[in-house]
């Protein structure tokens, strides 16, 4: 196996990022702000408390 630099491998990220397009950045941002919503919200219901 073929050891590759770091830089080699940022600069194929960022090649392959450019033919993505605006659209792609914006649905992974969507889906980790919806992510970080339903853990929040998961965690969170623990800890309510009953006073029944």
């Amino acid at each position: 196996m073929e050891h590759h630099p770091a830089y080699v491998w940022l600069a194929g990220a960022a090649n392959a990022a450019e033919g993505q397009g605006p659209g792609m950045l914006r649905i992974v941002l969507i889906v980790m702000i919806l992510g970080c919503a339903l853990t929040a919200w998961f965690l969170l219901r623990g800890y309510r408390r009953k006073d029944d």
